[in-house]
């Protein structure tokens, strides 16, 4: 099969491996379509690599038709069209997948839109639900509000009747978190997110989810709300964060958790499929629930989709075709 291969010198390029085994508890799915996201880049970039025992390939998301089932799947079927998480491998025509971890792909969905559901979908409702315990009409303050986590949390948030901030980098990005629902869309280069919550929300917010990192950690506790849960993502400011007033921390009760999912293992990520099901799977199916597409690139054009992510240009997810 082919795939999209990582040369020495960081450069992406076509070449040819054996399609995947897969064990009795997996089935092997014909690629359609591949979520880009920016682990792609760190690993491409080789700071962030597979977990041990995963494929070494690109890729955490994608969206397909299933081509063969292991001897102990019962609940799939050959030719079902079907998106889901992978550790790796995504980049290429073919992959390897738990049966627990896949997600119908709605009727109403094009493989695209299905490439663009399980990471973000997923990665919102681990951080507002799983870990911060988000409850209906609290108050969130999501950063880079436009990202395709950005995007999604929106969404879950206000199904949930819950106050939504986002902080994003353009009106651009901004009126396009209006447009899905946020209640207040905050532009950094013009607004400070702490000045506003002074004025609007004096108690501070019930649930902050932050990629940015660096200084970003303080004026999240600054702004966060008694009982208050932070949960980061990311580090695109950077890993260190100069001064931390933990007196601030103990007075308000602050609970910060750091997480990632792609190196979680198979039993969380079964769990964390199962739950989102049972929380919005009808709303997914149903259509109520829809990934935000900034483009999709045929996926020889792989390297154009990870210039406009390292650029900060895109609203939503980027998609590539294969």
């Amino acid at each position: 099969m082919k795939y999209i291969n990582v040369t020495t010198d960081e450069q992406l390029t076509f070449a040819e491996t054996p399609v995947p085994e897969f064990s009795a508890d997996e089935c092997l799915i014909r690629v359609k379509a591949i979520g880009v996201n920016r682990a792609d880049i760190l690993q491409r970039q080789g700071n962030y690599p597979a977990p041990k025992g995963e494929s070494t390939i690109l890729g955490l998301e994608v969206c397909g038709e299933i081509v063969a089932c292991g001897r102990a799947v019962n609940n799939w079927k050959i030719n079902d069209k079907v998106f889901g998480l992978v550790a790796g491998g995504g980049y290429a025509e073919y992959v390897v997948i738990k049966s627990s971890q896949l997600f119908y792909l709605p009727a109403t969905f094009t493989f695209e839109q299905g490439a663009a559901c399980a990471e973000t979908f997923l990665t919102a409702y681990q951080s507002l639900f799983s870990i911060a315990q988000l409850q209906p009409k609290q108050s969130v303050l999501m950063h880079a509000g436009a990202s395709g986590v950005g995007c999604a949390a929106i969404t879950l948030a206000k199904a949930k009747d819950c106050f939504v901030v986002v902080t994003a980098g353009s009106e651009e990005k901004c009126q396009a978190c209006l447009k899905l629902g946020a209640d207040v869309a905050i532009n950094y280069h013009q607004n400070s997110f702490e000045q506003w919550k002074k004025a609007n929300v004096p108690d501070g917010f019930n649930v902050i989810i932050d990629v940015v990192g660096g200084d970003y950690l303080q004026r999240n506790i600054n702004v966060a709300a008694v009982d208050g849960q932070i949960v980061i993502l990311s580090i695109l400011q950077g890993r260190y964060c100069e001064k931390i007033d933990i007196g601030k921390m103990l007075s308000k009760r602050v609970s910060i958790t750091a997480s990632t999912l792609r190196n979680r293992s198979n039993d969380y990520k079964a769990e964390l499929v199962a739950n989102f099901k049972e929380d919005f799977g009808k709303l997914l199916c149903a259509g109520q629930l829809l990934p935000v597409i900034d483009t999709c690139y045929q996926w020889q054009n792989a390297d154009k989709a990870h210039q406009r992510m390292l650029e900060n240009g895109n609203i939503g997810k980027l998609v590539l075709m294969v």
